[in-house]
Order: C-alpha cells, then sequence, then structure tokens
C-alpha cells in the first residue's frame, strides 16, 4: 500500500497583501500529478486545510476541486482532519457528498465516519471514535486510521468523556489511541496514526512553531504530545501543524511531519518543501521517501 502524506496547505493564505493562490494552484496540481505518477492508493492531509475559519470563495472552490482530483473519479481514498486554522463544522459539513467520491472528512476527535462502499472497491468496513478501517481497491489487506484532528483541551475532554477533568491533552489522547489500536489494529492489516497536534520526542528541546502561525501550546506544554504515547500498534504517523519538513522520532514508527507545500513566511525562506510517499505492508515497518515540491515562490531574506 502506497500512501502520500501532505498537511497545513493553508489555502488562501497571503503574505501581507500578496495573494498565494496562483501558486497554491500549481502546487495543488503538482501534488494531484505525484499522487498519479507514484499511483499512491491513498492522500491523507493532516490539517490546516485554510488558512482561516471563513475562508475566501476561490480557497474553498480550490480546495474541493483539488480533493477531486485526488480521487482519481474516487479510484482513491483521500482523508483529510481539520486543523486549529479549520473549523471542525466548516471541514465536515460536506461529508454526506464528499463521501461518495471516496473523500472522508473529520474536524472532532470524536468523529464517527459513516460506513459506504463505491462501485470502485473502496469500503469503510469498520468506524469508531476517530477510527475507521478502509478497504481499497488493488489492495489485499486493509487500512487502519487513528483520526485526531486539533482540538483544545478542554473540548477534547468534552468530546472523549473523561471523568478525570486533571489529565493532561498527552494523557487523554493516550488512552484514546491505545483503546483504538488495542480493540482495532492487528498485523494483518496496515495501521496509521494521523494528527494536526505538537508532537515531540520527550526529553528533546522544542521545535520553534512557524511565524505567523496560531499557537497550540500552552503555558507548561500541557499540549505538547510526546511520541511515546504513539501505539505500538501504529506504523506510521502522519503529523499536520509545523510547516518544516521533520520527523520526530522512528519509535515506535517514523513520527513525521510533512510541511507545508510552499514558504508562508520568512522563517521558511529557502527552505524545500516535499510531499512524503509511505510504503506499507501489514506487520512490517513503514518506507518513506520524500518528493520535492518545486511549485510556489521562494522566499528570501534580505541580508
Amino acid at each position: 500500500m502506497k500512501i502520500l502524506h501532505t498537511a497545513d496547505w493553508h489555502l488562501g493564505k497571503k503574505l501581507e497583501q500578496f495573494s498565494r493562490l496562483p501558486e497554491q494552484v500549481e502546487v495543488m496540481q503538482e501534488i494531484v500529478d505525484i499522487a498519479n505518477n507514484e499511483k499512491v492508493d491513498a492522500v491523507i492531509i493532516a490539517g490546516d486545510l485554510f488558512d482561516n475559519f471563513n475562508p475566501s470563495n476561490e480557497a474553498v472552490e480550490l480546495f474541493y476541486k483539488t480533493l477531486k482530483q485526488l480521487t482519481n473519479n474516487g479510484e482513491r481514498l483521500v482523508v483529510a482532519i481539520a486543523g486549529n486554522h479549520d473549523s471542525p463544522e466548516r471541514i465536515e459539513a460536506p461529508d454526506p457528498l464528499a463521501r461518495v467520491n471516496g473523500i472522508i472528512l473529520t474536524g472532532y476527535p470524536h468523529t464517527e465516519v459513516s460506513l459506504f462502499e463505491l462501485e470502485s472497491g473502496i469500503k469503510v468496513l469498520k468506524s469508531d471514535k476517530g477510527f475507521i478501517e478502509v478497504r481499497l481497491p488493488n489492495v489485499d489487506f486493509p487500512l487502519r486510521l487513528l483520526l485526531t484532528p486539533y482540538v483544545n483541551e478542554y473540548r477534547l475532554k468534552t468530546f472523549l468523556d473523561t471523568t478525570n477533568k486533571e489529565e493532561k491533552l498527552r494523557e487523554v489522547l493516550s488512552h484514546h489511541w491505545e483503546e483504538n489500536a488495542n480493540k482495532y489494529c492487528d498485523d494483518k492489516g496496515v495501521n496509521l496514526l494521523m494528527t494536526h497536534l505538537f508532537m515531540v520526542k520527550q526529553g528533546e528541546e522544542l521545535p520553534e512553531e512557524p511565524d505567523d502561525e496560531k499557537p497550540i501550546l500552552n503555558v507548561g506544554g500541557a499540549q505538547v504530545v510526546y511520541t511515546n504515547n504513539i501505539p505500538k500498534q501504529i506504523q506510521y504517523t502522519a503529523l499536520g501543524h509545523l510547516h518544516r519538513p521533520h520527523q520526530m522520532d522512528d519509535n515506535p514508527c517514523p513520527a513525521v511531519y510533512s510541511g507545508s507545500p510552499i514558504s508562508y513566511s520568512f522563517s521558511e525562506a529557502n527552505q524545500q518543501k516535499y510531499v512524503s510517499i509511505v510504503e506499507l505492508f501489514p506487520g512490517k515497518k513503514a518506507s518513506q521517501k520524500k518528493i520535492e515540491l518545486v511549485k510556489g515562490k521562494k522566499l528570501q531574506k534580505e541580508i
């Protein structure tokens, strides 16, 4: 199974008064072309789909047009989750229409995706709060996805019905992920975690969040989630939020920020952008490669 991992599209974002939409149109087509050339079985988009809760009509049109192209006429699964820039209600609103094209949109960590099947062979076999198991065309084993869109600590505890209000976000998530992984993720399929959070390797220095990015850390770092919170069954963790491509850890699995598709602030000047292509087999370590994105203007700092 081959999966394309991307994130942090920020469609509609401007650089001061300058629109980036023409560049975004080009890089979205580039991502579609890579998905087709690599013959990927699924595309996962790990949040910050738009740059704000009320994106422009042009940004919304580009988003849905790109998703439709990525599905390859319903032959390829596309899964997108909300980030901290996105309205979860807006992301989920078109879900019934999206599903008929093989697109799954989730805005909340407790969302239960409706079961459906397409003529292409895409079929949601199981669904639970923050979990789906999907059969894909031309693949002999299922894809399991733990889905955790961005949500703040208070809302997360509310959605997941935790009784211990003193638990930190990482503890709530760890319990939630482990429960779903133990229930659904064996070695007869491939198992992925997809989330839009600030995840780091415990004990290492925290990376800086991008300039102009809405920070998701709070005082004391209670919203930092550690890679050792990832269940042992997970073979790849697809992360969104940090704009610099970066692998946070390799244990228990690769935990990877794919990064944004173009540079959105001067802190990203001269930064090469990528999408990640992940190849997975049941019970085996994921292999991955990065494919450079060449569209979009480079940003340069004045000396």
